[in-house]
C-alpha cells in the first residue's frame, strides 16, 4: 500500500498522520479516499476545516514518516516537524519536503461500522517541484515513494519497471494461448 502523510489543521496547528489505507476513487473530478481510525486526532481537524492533504514522502523520510504514525497529535505537537505550506484552500497543511502533495476538499465521510472512517476528498490542487517531474508528469523513480506491507509491517521502496500499463498485456494475448498449451503438456 502507498505510505502517505495525511495533514489537517487541528486547533489551529498542522498535524500529520501516517496512513497507508489510501487510494484514488475516480479520475474526473479527481478524488481520493483515506481511511483513518476513529480515535485519531487528525479526524477532528478534517471535520473542522472540511479539508485535508495527502503528502507522498520519499524513502529518505521513512523514519520521520513512521514517527508520525507512532505518536498521537493528542499528546505530541507535530506542527514543527516539517516545513508546512498552504495552497488554495488555505487550511490544508502540506509538507514542503514531500515530493508530491495533494490538497483535498472534504466531500464525504463514510462510516462502515468498524473502527475506522473513510474520508473522501476532491483533489483541488497537486503540488510537485520540477525535480520530481519528467515531461511535467510525476516520475516514480525521482519521487522514491514508500510502500507499506501490512502483513509483515515493513516499509519497502519501488523496484524495477515491469512494463507499460494497458500495453504489456497485448503481448500476452498474442502468445498467451500458445504458452497455456505448452504448460498443459
Amino acid at each position: 500500500m502507498p505510505t502517505t502523510l495525511v495533514g489537517a489543521r487541528v486547533n489551529g496547528k498542522p498535524n500529520y498522520l501516517t496512513v497507508a489505507f489510501c487510494g484514488v476513487v475516480q479520475a474526473s473530478p479527481p478524488m481520493i479516499a483515506v481511511t483513518l481510525g476513529k480515535i485519531h486526532h487528525t479526524n477532528e481537524g478534517i471535520r473542522e476545516n472540511q479539508c485535508f492533504s495527502v503528502n507522498i514522502p520519499s524513502q529518505d523520510m521513512v523514519a520521520v514518516t513512521d514517527y508520525c504514525g507512532i505518536v498521537s497529535g493528542k499528546r505530541t505537537d507535530k506542527s514543527e516537524i516539517f516545513e508546512t505550506f498552504y495552497g488554495k484552500l488555505e487550511t490544508a497543511p502540506m509538507i514542503r519536503d514531500c515530493p508530491v502533495n495533494l490538497e483535498c476538499r472534504l466531500i464525504d465521510i463514510l462510516d462502515l461500522g468498524g473502527a475506522s472512517e473513510v474520508f473522501i476528498g476532491e483533489i483541488v490542487e497537486s503540488y510537485a517541484e520540477e525535480r520530481y517531474l519528467c515531461n511535467e508528469i510525476p516520475d516514480i523513480e525521482k519521487i522514491k515513494p514508500i510502500v507499506f506491507s501490512m502483513y509483515d509491517n515493513n516499509y519497502w521502496g519501488i523496484g524495477e519497471h515491469l512494463g507499460k500499463a494497458w500495453s504489456i498485456g497485448k503481448n500476452f494475448a498474442e502468445g498467451g494461448n500458445e504458452k497455456k498449451a505448452e504448460n498443459a503438456r
